[in-house]
């Protein structure tokens, strides 16, 4: 296929990043002469009055990430990111400077892919605000360091940074670069924290630390994003069952605690199933949005089409419960047995309202069709010429393989035309 002008995205993407920080900058207090009393001086006039009240909620399982990102005028990632960092008392902790912070925060934002459905900048603000979430529960609350709140939420924030829109078969079979540079293992989460770490020292976050601490963080960055890798669920999941079996998980000991935040990272990723309905249905829409495109460009390129991706023979109901059955009620089953408490219990409760949801429109959509089955066998008894019905949607898929790999479609990639297979960047 035809590859994408690299050297113009690299200077788009520069150009992108200045022009959004001097936005910020000049938007805030900062250039105006602002004691730098408190961080939050930062954020004064970038959000309202409403935004402010809906910080004051962050650690509520119904925070409506949606609302939040329009009140914030489609910065959520950056303000959720910078208040949770500051409340937890991080930048005083590792003496981290403002300006550097924030500079990064908001290129990690500028690098997600705005006009993609799903992987933007918007998943990564609700998956860190789960990954709090899960942090301020009761075993982990007492056990993390300083040090694992940091990581944690900076995993969150970048763990799917720069997206290229499609999923990891896809740039294997159309020999994308990241693929031949990552030997077609974990090819996007080993592209998400390369791209995280060449942010964090592009800004000079950690320049400051030790160089072995920085190379430390990084590394443990690295490890919690490419945990997130779908095709590696059962490693992990009969790893944490393995420990939950045998109750030998130890919070005091760092490599516990680092395996627990890895399979928190993971639920956080992957959680939407387990929110409101409300909530829920979003983002099944736009997931589900960005599996078709895929399965789209696929077809118009004569490639065999990914799994879940033909619009023709799935549905959005059917792709949903075949992703709550064989991916998120195994992983949070596991998680309440190691977290049982309230919110488990609430997640588990909307995960099955949810799925009883999609049953119940998948059935609906099923009567109609035979209906219409029915409609046109009445009408192919007046008409010499059968009428050929449109071939009904496949139930939800028996194959937990097929599940995994489509599960990790990300962004669809709205910015590029229809003439060209999506290439990804090369800046990172």
């Amino acid at each position: 296929p035809p590859f994408i002008d690299f050297e113009n995205i690299v200077i788009r993407k520069r150009l992108r990043r200045l022009l959004s920080f001097q936005r910020y900058l000049h938007s805030s207090r900062l250039l105006r002469g602002t004691p730098h009393l408190n961080p939050l001086h930062i954020l004064d006039e970038d959000y309202t009055g409403q935004a402010k009240c809906m910080l004051e909620k962050v650690g509520m399982w119904n925070f409506d990430i949606f609302l939040f990102d329009r009140l914030t005028n489609g910065n959520s990632l950056v303000t959720l990111t910078f208040h949770l960092l500051n409340q937890y008392g991080l930048l005083e902790l590792f003496q981290l400077d403002m300006m550097k912070l924030w500079r990064f925060l908001v290129m990690v934002q500028e690098d997600y892919h705005s006009l993609n459905p799903y992987h933007n900048a918007v998943h990564a603000a609700d998956v860190t605000q789960a990954m709090y979430c899960y942090m301020r529960e009761p075993k982990l609350a007492k056990s993390l360091t300083s040090c694992d709140l940091l990581l944690g939420l900076l995993a969150a924030a970048t763990h799917d940074l720069d997206h290229p829109g499609v999923n990891q078969p896809f740039l294997i079979k159309t020999n994308h670069y990241l693929a031949k540079l990552y030997r077609n293992s974990s090819v996007l989460e080993n592209h998400h924290w390369r791209s995280a770490v060449g942010l964090l020292r592009e800004t000079g976050l950690f320049s400051h630390l030790p160089a072995e601490d920085g190379l430390q963080m990084e590394r443990q960055l690295g490890s919690l994003i490419l945990a997130t890798d779908i095709s590696r669920q059962n490693e992990y999941l009969g790893k944490f069952r393995t420990h939950l079996d045998q109750d030998d998980l130890c919070l005091s000991s760092a490599a516990h605690r680092h395996f627990i935040l890895q399979m928190a990272l993971k639920c956080a990723d992957i959680c939407n199933p387990c929110r409101p309905w409300e909530l829920s249905k979003q983002w099944s829409e736009k997931v589900t949005e960005e599996f078709f495109h895929q399965g789209d460009i696929e077809k118009k390129h004569k490639l065999e089409v990914s799994p879940l991706c033909d619009s023709q023979s799935n549905s959005m109901e059917n792709i949903q419960i075949g992703f709550m059955t064989y991916v998120v009620e195994p992983l949070f089953a596991e998680w309440g047995r190691f977290s049982d408490t309230r919110l488990s219990q609430t997640m588990l409760g909307h995960l099955g309202l949810n799925k009883a949801s999609w049953g119940g429109l998948l059935q609906q959509e099923q009567g109609s069709s035979t209906e219409d089955l029915e409609a046109s066998g009445c009408a192919s008894v007046a008409m010499p010429t059968p009428a050929v019905a449109k071939s009904e949607p496949e139930p939800a898929s028996a194959e937990p393989d097929a599940i995994a790999t489509a599960t990790d479609i990300g962004e669809t990639n709205s910015q590029t035309d229809n003439k060209i297979i999506p290439q990804g960047s090369e800046e990172s």
